[in-house]
């Protein structure tokens, strides 16, 4: 789906983790200091990276080498969401290079932005106040606020209806299949961040997204091309 010629971008929602915010780092953190409190080795920072968009649940299978239907996994699982919950408030998160410069010239020209995540909104609250980025953002849609996540189109769909805008006139930018098929599935232009956490399958040219960001640079260049005079 392309924005159609002439028509002005109505909004522009981003997936959180991996695409707007860095926040490998905090997650990173997390799991070196409980694999030293179970006296086993981390994984690497690659493999963290690869792993941080399939959330809480993958990084501790990655972890620690257990199925979620393992002894011990529901312990661990809540232990690294109880850890990651008092990292968020010493947070080591950072939005990605240029992505201010990018919001900035969206909030200058009355173009509204958000978030469509699929992480919990006790997590992604805290960490959009950590970033001063809770009043600039239009709207903050989690699971929580939907009956199915991505990559269902729900979420977008929400997000769309609660910014009074049209999904075709919309833009999602997401660093995961499930964001470019969620986008897809809602009629919007998508994006595909490769500057983020990409998944090491399936390749990133097969996951149908309308165009291939290498930075926010590159995007932000992209988008303004796009933008119409408000």
């Amino acid at each position: 789906m392309s924005v159609p010629a002439g028509s002005r971008v109505s909004a522009v929602l981003f997936d959180l983790d991996g695409t707007l915010v860095d926040t490998a780092p905090d997650f990173t953190a997390v799991l070196h200091q409980m694999c030293a409190d179970q006296g086993v080795a981390p994984p690497s920072d690659s493999a963290i990276l690869a792993t941080v968009s399939s959330g809480a649940r993958a990084l501790v299978e990655l972890a620690f080498q257990l199925a979620p239907d393992a002894d011990g996994f529901d312990t661990l699982h809540q232990a690294l969401l109880n850890a990651y919950m008092a990292q968020l408030q010493h947070t080591h998160s950072v939005l990605f290079p240029g992505m201010n410069k990018l919001l900035s010239e969206l909030e200058d020209r009355h173009i509204p932005w958000g978030v469509v995540t699929n992480k919990p909104e006790r997590f992604s609250v805290p960490l959009l106040q950590k970033l001063n980025l809770d009043t600039r953002c239009s709207v903050l849609i989690c699971p929580d606020h939907v009956s199915q996540t991505k990559p269902h189109p729900e979420p977008l769909l929400l997000a769309c209806n609660r910014l009074a805008c049209e999904p075709h006139l919309a833009i999602y930018v997401g660093d995961h299949p499930r964001d470019i098929e969620a986008g897809n599935a809602a009629g919007m232009h998508t994006i595909t961040a490769a500057y983020g956490y990409l998944p090491s399958a399936p390749p990133i040219d097969d996951w149908g997204a309308c165009y291939i960001s290498k930075s926010v640079v590159d995007m932000h260049r992209y988008l303004s091309a796009r933008f119409t005079a408000t």
